[in-house]
């Protein structure tokens, strides 16, 4: 008989609606229970494409000796940390205070008024790897909580003392960035790099890709060293291993420092920040790979991420057929046969690294042994014809590959994750003259929009027609930054109106009045602590995309109490910042952009002018810049358009341009070589 997860939508929490196991949702009727019956909750915290989940789930949570003695004498919860990243960063931070370390699944021990009291990710069936057997786990917390509930008590009361403490920072007003601090970052960061295999820290070894994007805008400011590192990172990444070179896409992380041996989960949110470097690092540099990756992996999400309608999904298992990575694994003698009756299949074997044991496991992950723009160079060709040469039989292994069990896809809809790729296609779009990427971007926006907003509330999470959960802190400001970056692209000021009531919304409900925003909303939230953590995750955190938000509409609107809100969590933070640049890294970009000088170009255009922007915003004429706003719209301009368009005039009737720096503007021009000669010098 299936459990109370069978009435869920979340994939996860389906995987485990036929286990043993009396799981119950998060919700009013466990957390009443517990109150009831006087039980302690074990809370398990996962996700869809977890592997260790899908390992505790087979060895513990399916075996009915250890489901009866949980049901008997605990309330199970399991949460979705997709759905719930509230629960998620508020219990992980009382497990990792506790262990020292985190992880999932998650497995935390709370009292009846929520308050955590012991915890730890994976638990064995039997003793292992150092670690007590999940029976066991039970067996001591259960006797404990019948013989020594003071302990238990004390426990958990100092526990939550410490996630009360660090819950709380308040602002501290400060005028203006230091950028000596900015500075000190960057050199911080390229200190503790690992310049022999890129990145940044020991194995298991993360992309960073809101790292290397901060490094890339101190090469704008001309900070030695922070480019060669950023491009080194970002060639060692591409070779493959993280980077899927037959598929596309990027998974999850290395369990080496080399890159080669993923944990073989793909997430859309590396997916899309990782797209994102790549092209900013394309833009600025020319080289022709860094665009290479960030179209395999765009095309990767609209080819195997995209639901028909313009959602983007969360994410793609690790396992297929019960086995880690099998999906993705070759044997030498598979690869040979696929390749050997084609004129590439030559350049194929030059390329790639193919042991006759393999490089992992007795299988052949593919890592070519330099990076193509070199073993182009050695060929004598250019990269793009070494990358059309190459691209005949990673296409055949394509074609092989998906003919095996693909991994389960986890097919929700996440609004802060689709923010990021929608950021991605929009910008992508743009620059790299892509009409695909710039409808997936305005598709996914519309998808958002009509399926996601329900009145006047944003859901997080959408899947089969059903919205799920109120939506958090990072969902309204990571979407409001979103479309705000499309709206700059395409000039459709629906995006911003949109924009606009979603800050409103912003402020209202997560608006801390000792500074910065709650990551959830006052009135749906049902945990012990409002949580407010600062701190960037895979994903930026949600106070750093609050100040980003603000920022970008004060550049629109250059109204004070955007910037003074923004400036205010952005000072606040800056030491912390500092001090730990790989956890704060969009804090930084966010503060690089605040600290100025901020170039607003602003176009206007006769209503009855056709294709007006093309040329004078073409990526050519206007090329890309982190610090560059964009915006463009025909006059007379609508009641709702931004400030910054509303004392906008034409000159002769023609496209008119104004340059403007902190709101302060340039005369108007409409002469198209003047406008040109001006860009071209930077500000």
């Amino acid at each position: 008989m299936p459990n109370r997860l069978i009435n869920e939508t979340s994939p996860y929490l389906l995987q485990h609606a036929h286990n043993p196991v009396d799981w119950y949702p998060w919700g009013e009727e466990a957390l009443q229970k517990a109150k009831l019956e006087n039980k302690p909750i074990f809370l398990s915290i996962g996700y869809a494409a977890c592997h260790w989940c899908h390992v505790m789930e087979e060895e513990s949570f399916n075996n009915p000796h250890i489901a009866n003695y949980l049901n008997q004498h605990f309330v199970p919860i399991k949460v979705d940390r997709e759905e719930r990243p509230d629960l998620d960063n508020l219990y992980m931070s009382a497990v990792v205070s506790m262990t020292g370390q985190g992880g999932w699944p998650m497995s935390v021990f709370l009292t009846p008024d929520l308050k955590p009291f012991y915890g730890g990710t994976y638990f064995p069936p039997v003793p292992r790897y150092g670690m007590p057997a999940f029976i066991e786990v039970l067996e001591g917390i259960q006797r404990i909580w019948q013989t020594d509930r003071q302990n238990i008590d004390s426990v958990s009361e100092k526990i939550s003392e410490y996630l009360q403490e660090t819950n709380q920072w308040h602002t501290v007003s400060s005028a203006q960035i230091n950028p000596e601090r900015l500075v000190q970052a960057a050199n911080n960061l390229i200190q503790a790099y690992d310049h022999q295999y890129g990145g940044w820290g020991r194995a298991p070894k993360f992309p960073q890709p809101m790292v290397i994007e901060f490094l890339l805008h101190r090469h704008l400011r001309n900070h030695p060293e922070a480019l060669a590192v950023a491009e080194h990172a970002l060639s060692m990444m591409q070779r493959g291993g993280l980077f899927d070179v037959v598929g596309g896409g990027f998974h999850r992380y290395s369990t080496d420092s080399r890159w080669l041996v993923p944990h073989f989960e793909k997430m859309l949110y590396d997916n899309a920040l990782l797209a994102q470097v790549y092209l900013h690092a394309y833009l600025l540099t020319g080289n022709f790979m860094y665009r290479y990756t960030c179209e395999r992996t765009l095309d990767f999400i609209l080819q195997e991420m995209t639901h028909l309608s313009g959602g983007f999904y969360s994410s793609l298992d690790a396992d297929s057929e019960g086995e880690e990575g099998k999906y993705y694994l070759w044997s030498k003698k598979q690869i040979l046969q696929a390749i050997q009756h084609l004129p590439e299949g030559e350049i194929f074997q030059n390329t790639f690294l193919l042991p006759d044991e393999g490089n992992f496991e007795g299988k052949i992950i593919l890592q070519s042994r330099a990076s193509l723009d070199i073993l182009a160079e050695e060929m004598g060709v250019t990269v793009q014809e070494y990358l059309k040469m190459l691209d005949i039989p990673l296409k055949e292994l394509y074609r092989i590959r998906g003919e095996r069990i693909r991994p389960h896809t986890d097919d929700k809809i996440i609004v802060s994750w689709n923010a990021l790729a929608l950021r991605a296609f929009a910008e992508a779009g743009h620059y790299l003259q892509r009409d695909d990427y710039l409808r997936a971007a305005q598709n996914n926006a519309n998808f958002i929009l009509e399926n996601l907003i329900k009145g006047d509330i944003l859901y997080r999470t959408w899947r089969a027609g059903v919205v799920r959960t109120h939506a958090f802190l990072e969902d309204y400001a990571g979407l409001t930054v979103a479309l705000l970056t499309l709206y700059q692209f395409d000039g459709n000021p629906h995006w911003y109106s949109e924009a606009k009531r979603l800050s409103e919304w912003t402020i209202t409900r997560f608006q801390d009045t000792n500074g910065g925003f709650f990551d959830a909303a006052r009135e749906s939230s049902n945990t012990f602590i409002l949580p407010k953590y600062p701190q960037d995750n895979p994903i930026p955190s949600g106070n750093a995309l609050a100040a980003h938000a603000l920022m970008l509409l004060w550049t629109l609107e250059e109204t004070t109490a955007y910037e003074k809100a923004a400036m205010e969590l952005l000072t606040t933070l800056q030491q912390t910042t500092v001090e730990y640049p790989t956890a704060f890294a969009y804090w930084l970009q966010v503060q690089d952009f605040a600290a100025g000088p901020i170039q607003q170009i602003v176009l206007v255009y006769p209503s009855d002018l056709s294709e007006p922007v093309l040329n004078w915003f073409n990526p050519a004429v206007t090329p890309y810049h982190p610090r560059r706003v964009l915006v463009h719209s025909p006059l007379p301009v609508i009641d709702n358009a931004p400030q910054i368009l509303k004392d906008k005039i034409l000159l002769r009737n023609q496209p008119t341009v104004y340059i403007c720096q902190n709101f302060s503007c340039r005369q108007p021009l409409n002469d198209f070589e003047q406008y040109v000669r001006i860009v071209s010098e930077g500000f």
